[in-house]
């Protein structure tokens, strides 16, 4: 009988926490299982989005290079209403590259340049910024091509960055920068690659 009454006595002070808590208690609850839902809703569209995405950019990469409307469509698709998965860098990128063919450098660098800010991929940003900086490179804008270099982070492109780097500094007359940023090239080049010993024939004509 004495348990009966414990067991009573805790039942009583359970309702009245209840009675004082349970409206807290039972919104907390809901938060937690709408924010649950919520984030099971987001991952389910994300991989939506993906899907319908790489399907888009599959084609996209597929067309003939000569159809540069249809290839600026389907890139401006992925770029405008796919933002959030890779394959809107990756589509900016490729559209580059075919309006760079087709001699619309202005157009190339405005998907470049949107790929280096908006690309999900360091990947695809560090190739968006080597290209950019190449076009530079070519028009002789040295000070906008090292502002784009120096801005590439991703670890598997600091050889290609310090390579192409070394470039501009000799175009400049510079060329202590160049034997460094050549050497630093070397650090993060395949040694076995054409382009570390084509690295290696520019240091040593240097004296580096």
């Amino acid at each position: 009988m004495a348990y009966d009454l414990e067991e009573q006595e805790q039942l009583d002070e359970f309702k009245a926490w209840w009675a004082k808590n349970g409206k807290m208690v039972s919104s907390l609850v809901l938060v937690v299982v709408l924010a649950y839902v919520g984030w099971q809703g987001y991952h389910y569209w994300i991989q939506k989005k993906s899907t319908e995405a790489s399907n888009i950019y599959q084609t996209l990469v597929t067309t003939d290079a000569t159809k540069l409307d249809a290839i600026k469509t389907q890139a401006n698709q992925l770029t405008s209403e796919y933002i959030v998965t890779p394959y809107a860098g990756r589509a900016a990128v490729f559209l580059a590259k075919t309006q760079y063919e087709a001699k619309d450098v202005n157009g190339a660098k405005q998907q470049l340049q949107w790929a280096i800010e908006h690309a999900k991929e360091s990947s695809v940003q560090a190739i968006a910024g080597l290209q950019l900086a190449g076009i530079h490179y070519e028009n002789k804008d040295y000070e906008s091509a090292k502002k784009v270099l120096n801005n590439i982070q991703d670890q598997g492109y600091l050889g290609l960055k310090d390579n192409l780097l070394g470039d501009v500094f000799l175009a400049e007359g510079k060329t202590e920068e160049a034997k460094k940023a050549l050497t630093s090239a070397l650090k993060n080049l395949d040694p076995q690659g054409r382009l570390s010993q084509l690295t290696k024939q520019k240091l040593e004509s240097l004296g580096g």
